[in-house]
């Protein structure tokens, strides 16, 4: 069977169907295509980035935009993004606020500047917190001034008492004063604080020229006395005199030597405080305090009670010193003393054991405390007392704030023949000091051996803290006239005419007239209280 061939025409599909005429259009309108949106896209993040840097350039930003626009026509085609150009828009971003900001700024401080200066052409002139006007600090700086020279001693004051370094004070001679230029130290009148113990003028005596001895020292001159200068030496400080009625009379010796120079209502004095044993004159304007704290034999004795004391059988016990102790603590100027008391006997009798046992029992056996006792040697009772004593100081006194003084001996008047008096009763109108010309020694019944042992004690127990002797007694044993003799109380009473007529029984040849003796022996302290620099462990007077 044959096949019929097909003619030519049909064999070929007609020319619309054929894919190699449509092949080429169509490929060359795909690539046209794409190549369009490439550029046309690349156009149009170029021109986005140029809007962006134009936002912040300015004008310059302007003609970046035309370049760019140019260089598109020009080419065809945008330039890819450039990260350096990026940077410096964003740099050039930072620089034009901060500008701005700070532009922003001067303009305002310009202004408050210009308010400020209308204000205080319109208001006075007002400085700035903590500055002082000028005539202000003028005023603060001469008031100033003039305090520190108050409180500063004078110029002879500091060199009075430099002379003194080196020098034998307790050594001299006692020189009457006639015009009164320097003794007495103040007026009997003009102290209110006096008891009637010491003013013997108010109480009768005629004569006051045992006000007007004074003592000169060999070598030296005694620096003259200020009452202020010593008020700003113990300016918020505590002067407090601890021992007997003798160390109580030089007490109100002080209390007047200091008080002068404070107004009235300005100085106030507490008498029997702290249970009675203690005395305290105040200036106020100068928080001082001067004190006298009563223990007759610095330790503990049935004679402690500052009222009643006159026992005759007295009992000491020579270890226990912590119920007085404890007032001395923080005192700034400390002052003992203790003779006189112990001139009643010539042995003492020392309590058996030293503590009290149970408080609750105290009373009870107080009167058994005190009847068990030992009769020992009065210089060797003393010694252990006194060891008792400079131990506690050495312990508990802090020698950078507190300075110490132990007074000498104060002598009795009861043996006119130790004189030449053979006719006379004891101290009774003597009215001279003792020669000072006298030759051979003088023996008016001091136990001299007391003060060995007070000397030799400070000298061997006291090592950490350095006490000052004042060594009065050689010099006081002169002064037969200064004493209250008859001129004073008994138990609390003035003498009468018929007590007055009767010395040999009443007249007290112990204690000292006021003004008088007492005030020379703190003249002897004011030297070394305004001294320069407390004494050290080597120069004391032990």
């Amino acid at each position: 069977m044959q096949h019929r061939r097909k003619p030519a025409s049909a064999a070929a599909p007609p020319a619309a169907k054929q894919q190699p005429a449509r092949r080429p259009t169509a490929r060359l309108s795909l690539a046209g295509l794409v190549v369009s949106v490439f550029l046309i896209a690349t156009f149009l993040y170029s021109e986005d980035v140029v809007k962006a840097a134009s936002g912040s350039s300015g004008s310059s930003s302007g003609s970046k935009t035309t370049t760019a626009a140019a260089e598109v026509g020009a080419s065809g085609r945008a330039r890819s993004p450039d990260l350096r150009v990026l940077q410096e828009a964003a740099h050039q971003d930072v620089e034009a606020d901060a500008l701005h900001a700070r532009q922003e700024a001067e303009e305002q401080e310009d202004r408050d500047r210009k308010e400020a200066q209308h204000e205080q052409q319109q208001q006075p002139l007002a400085l700035p917190e903590g500055v002082v006007p000028e005539e202000e600090l003028v005023e603060n700086t001469k008031r100033q001034q003039e305090e520190q020279t108050q409180k500063q001693p004078p110029p002879q004051a500091v060199a009075d008492a430099a002379a003194i370094a080196g020098c034998d004070l307790y050594r001299g001679r006692w020189t009457f004063d006639a015009a009164g230029e320097q003794a007495p130290l103040y007026r009997e009148s003009e102290c209110e604080f006096l008891t009637e113990q010491v003013t013997c003028m108010r109480n009768g005596r005629r004569d006051d020229s045992y006000q007007k001895w004074r003592w000169q020292p060999d070598g030296c001159d005694l620096p003259r006395y200020d009452a202020r200068l010593l008020l700003e030496r113990l300016r918020n400080k505590r002067l407090m005199f601890v021992g007997d009625s003798l160390n109580r009379n030089q007490w109100e010796s002080m209390v007047c030597l200091v008080q002068s120079v404070v107004p009235w209502g300005h100085k106030t004095l507490q008498k029997f405080v702290n249970n009675g044993s203690l005395n305290v004159f105040t200036a106020h304007d100068y928080n001082a305090t001067v004190e006298f704290y009563w223990a007759p034999f610095l330790v503990e004795s049935n004679s402690d009670d500052p009222q009643v004391h006159s026992i005759m059988d007295r009992v000491i016990a020579w270890r226990a010193i912590a119920k007085h102790a404890k007032n001395w603590k923080g005192v700034d100027y400390l002052v003992f003393n203790s003779y006189i008391w112990w001139l009643n006997t010539f042995e003492m009798k020392v309590m058996k054991g030293t503590r009290r046992r149970g408080h609750q029992q105290q009373q009870q056996q107080e009167k058994e405390r005190w009847s068990k006792y030992a009769l020992v040697d009065r210089p060797v009772a003393y010694r252990e007392v006194l060891k008792t004593w400079a131990k506690w100081v050495d312990r508990h006194i802090d020698p950078n704030r507190t300075r110490v003084f132990f007074m000498g001996m104060s002598p009795n008047h009861i043996t006119p023949w130790a004189w030449g008096n053979n006719g006379g009763i004891k101290c009774a109108m003597e009215t001279q000091p003792i020669s000072n010309d006298r030759t051979g020694r003088l023996d008016i019944g001091t136990d001299w051996r007391l003060h060995g042992v007070a000397r030799g004690v400070l000298a061997r127990y006291l090592r950490r803290v350095p006490v000052q002797f004042v060594d009065i007694t050689g010099l006081s044993e002169l002064r037969k006239d200064a004493h209250t003799s008859v001129h004073t109380l008994r138990q609390g009473k003035l003498l009468t005419p018929e007590q007055q007529a009767d010395p040999k029984t009443y007249a007290d040849c112990i204690h000292w007239c006021l003004p008088g003796l007492p005030d020379t022996w703190n003249h002897f302290l004011y030297a070394h209280i305004i001294s320069p620099s407390p004494p050290s462990s080597s120069s004391q007077d032990h």
